[in-house]
């Protein structure tokens, strides 16, 4: 009998517990109703909660009084669009894009050189030194093999020549891409890793149609020219890179703000280039003597103060190159029909 009763009062114990913990929780679940949410953002002048968010604007603007609550609000999602899975997870990064003009592409980390803790405190003398065979030995990574720190040094050498030129961030990873290129198919042995550079740097600015002349990338490189223009034409020909001849029209714009001329007299040199690709003048003449006549020739055309000694300085052409081209381009322009026909008053 009294086991019976012990049994059905075990069984009532655990009935009795489930029913107190379903009551617990609905009481908890009408607490939370009743509670406001504290992430809910209202309105600061009318106490609504109807607020608009313009992410054209970056605005968020309360619908009930027309308050601006927010504005120049940070778009903290990607630039990119997804339209699957597979595509988004192809196209989310973390930290900076890579890059071929650094050896490892950008993917490594880098150790301040300020000796200092995150809260601009100076370190002290044995942290100093802790930091110092850190960088040492992060270097020393960073570069694993002879390849690696030939890459380095080409990439620096290819960097310090480009800001030397003035040429464009594209102009410099195309080069890093030919020189990488040059390295894999094992073009280096015999030759200069300077030499090389030079050859990748002036092939991409050609490729980029921002040519620089021979002489401008021999006096920034650490070769001379004739061995910077031996590789140029090996790594053009083992690599099939397809470089069109260089377009006089394309030096120009540079030599035109260096002498420091107008528009129009830009413009008439431009119009001197294109009658004489007409007339096959510029057949086996160098490029940038043809645009440095040009100019020249423009400059007496509009009345420009222009000698043959500035643009000799601006251009590296000599004088002498400058008045044979200058007077072949006047001679077809004075005998194209409707274009100079005698009428520009100045002799050949």
């Amino acid at each position: 009998m009294s086991d019976s009763v012990t049994e059905r009062a075990r069984q009532r114990v655990p009935t009795d517990s489930q029913e107190r913990r379903t009551e617990n929780t609905r009481d908890e679940t009408e607490d939370e109703r009743e509670r406001p949410d504290e992430e809910t953002f209202r309105c600061p002048e009318c106490g609504s909660t109807d607020l608009a968010t313009d992410e054209g604007r970056g605005e968020t603007v309360c619908e009930n009084c027309g308050l601006v609550v927010d504005e120049d609000a940070v778009d903290r999602g990607p630039e990119w669009r997804a339209f699957d899975s597979k595509e988004k997870d192809q196209k989310s990064r973390v930290g900076a894009p890579t890059t071929n003009m650094m050896h490892d592409k950008g993917l490594s980390t880098n150790i301040g050189w300020q000796d200092k803790d995150a809260y601009g405190n100076s370190l002290s003398s044995n942290q100093r030194q802790k930091m110092k065979r850190l960088r040492t030995w992060n270097e020393r990574f960073r570069t694993r093999d002879s390849k690696e720190r030939n890459l380095k040094q080409a990439l620096g050498e290819i960097d310090r020549m480009a800001s030397a030129l003035g040429l464009p961030d594209n102009v410099r990873e195309t080069s890093s891409v030919i020189y990488r290129r040059a390295l894999e198919d094992d073009l280096l042995p015999g030759r200069s890793i300077e030499g090389i550079a030079t050859a990748s740097l002036h092939a991409a600015a050609r490729m980029a149609q921002v040519p620089r002349s021979l002489d401008e990338v021999a006096r920034v490189s650490r070769v001379d020219e004739d061995e910077f223009e031996r590789a140029y034409r090996y790594i053009v020909r083992e690599l099939s890179l397809e470089i069109k001849p260089a377009d006089p029209v394309e030096y120009l714009p540079r030599f035109a703000s260096d002498v420091e001329v107008p528009k129009e007299t830009e413009r008439t040199a431009r119009e001197l280039l294109e009658n004489a690709k007409r007339e096959n003048v510029h057949s086996g003449k160098s490029p940038v003597g043809l645009a440095a006549a040009a100019l020249y020739a423009a400059a007496q055309l509009t009345n420009e103060d222009v000698t043959q000694h500035q643009v000799s300085g601006v251009t590296d052409i000599s004088e002498v190159t400058i008045r044979n081209r200058y007077q072949e381009l006047l001679e077809a322009w004075d005998a194209t029909p409707f274009v100079g026909g005698g009428e520009s008053g100045v002799e050949a």
